[in-house]
């Protein structure tokens, strides 16, 4: 009974570290909001005004948008590519199996919208709803890597409502709240047999703030800076097993999402050119360890497991361009560098994360005075991400899962803008 209950231990702390998964962007932030921005690799978010997508990326920029009303729904095809080649895995890790894994990644529809409107000439309410954060990888569940993770899917959906005040003719201030809400389902098989089936989910729903400044600082050179704060989710849910019922309970962890700060530029170079940059922190070192509590059962109020995870803090590095073709269109470009918060200690298959170049092309057309539409296409290339771990339960060596995750992703983006 002991080992067994320490199995099960492992098994429910190993599956909750997937609460951290690779998306479109560093660590498991989705980078993709609006499809005007797909264009561009979202460089210069923070000082762009192209839309009402503003009221996410800097509420500060609100104020310079044109009078009356602004909607922007944008819906983004996601392709990301996660396939693991082993590299000499040893133990319970050796035995094929049904083999390595296939493609971990497989398409996702995001949609998002958002909406602006002036108050009054110096004040203006914004919304988005959009979905800031997600992960979701699966492999084949024979594969030789079942016992570390199967499944791993990260839903979270956002409602920002935000306000706008133009302190001058240059400069305006604002803010607003997020209410976001997080779902996971994680799934593994528990080793030695693999007959084991394991299955969490777990959810919350809690609250933070953005803040957002932009000048124009010249006619033609504008500014902006934004701050989205961390939010800490206390999670909670249940963890199965398929054939040991006994050891079901109901769990809770704590996880922290990061707080972020960017600085973008905005130039209007000629009638013709638009040239854009952006810097942003993400403080993903907050997400150093998690803790996993039951909290039903005989063992209620009793720590599972304390795993570490040693993320660093990243930056990301973007610049864009916009050539107007004439009145009604322009072409869009982007580059982007996006580091990674993890490590080659710590990673897992969850989580297949590396440093990822991005390179984008967009086009924008207005098919009427009010009305415009925006498509961007990127790709990412993400390096190599190797992985030389175990079940949580095991010990490396003997049992090590040693491989190299070949990465890449692909964003197909629509948008449409109406102004009334």
């Amino acid at each position: 009974m002991n080992i067994r209950i320490e199995s099960i231990r492992a098994i429910v702390a190993g599956t909750l570290v997937a609460t951290a998964g690779a998306a479109m962007g560093g660590g498991f932030a989705i980078g993709t909001q609006s499809g005007s921005g797909t264009g561009n690799a979202f460089a210069g978010g923070a000082a762009a005004v192209d839309d009402a997508s503003v009221a996410w990326y800097n509420p500060a920029g609100m104020t310079f948008l044109p009078r009356g009303k602004q909607a922007a729904f944008a819906l983004h095809a996601l392709k990301p590519s996660f396939k693991f080649q082993d590299r000499g895995s040893t133990g319970l890790f050796a035995a094929p199996g049904t083999g390595d894994g296939g493609d971990g990644g497989d398409w996702a529809l995001v949609p998002n919208a958002f909406y602006a409107m002036d108050i009054n000439p110096k004040l203006s309410f914004g919304l988005a709803l959009n979905v800031p954060f997600g992960l979701k990888t699966e492999y084949d569940s024979g594969w030789r890597g079942r016992f570390v993770a199967i499944k791993s899917e990260v839903k979270t959906a956002n409602l920002n409502p935000s306000l706008a005040y133009k302190v001058s003719d240059t400069m305006s201030l604002g803010a607003g709240v997020s209410v976001q809400k997080l779902d996971a389902q994680l799934t593994n098989v528990l080793p030695p047999t693999g007959t084991n089936f394991f299955d969490l989910s777990a959810d919350d729903t809690q609250f933070g703030f953005n803040l957002g400044i932009m000048v124009q600082a010249t006619h033609a050179t504008r500014i902006g800076a934004s701050y989205r704060s961390s939010i800490k989710y206390e999670l909670e849910g249940t963890a199965t097993f398929n054939t040991t019922p006994a050891g079901n309970s109901n769990i809770q962890a704590d996880l922290r999402v990061p707080d972020s700060a960017s600085f973008s530029v905005f130039h209007q170079l000629d009638p013709k050119w638009e040239l854009m940059g952006d810097i942003t922190w993400t403080n993903w070192s907050t997400v150093q360890q998690l803790v996993v509590v039951r909290t039903s059962g005989p063992l209620a109020g009793s720590t599972l497991t304390t795993l570490p995870f040693l993320w660093d803090d990243t930056w990301r590095f973007g610049v864009g361009a916009n050539y107007r073709m004439n009145a009604q269109s322009k072409l869009r470009f982007g580059v982007a560098y996006d580091e990674t918060p993890t490590n080659d200690l710590t990673r897992t298959p969850r989580l297949p994360d590396q440093d990822r170049t991005w390179v984008a092309i967009g086009w924008q057309y207005k098919p009427s005075k009010s009305g415009t539409l925006d498509l961007g296409y990127a790709h990412e290339f993400i390096r190599d991400a190797n992985v030389n771990t175990t079940a949580t339960g095991l010990t490396c060596p003997p049992h090590c899962l040693t491989g190299t995750f070949k990465n890449k992703a692909d964003i197909i983006s629509v948008q449409y803008s109406h102004q009334f």
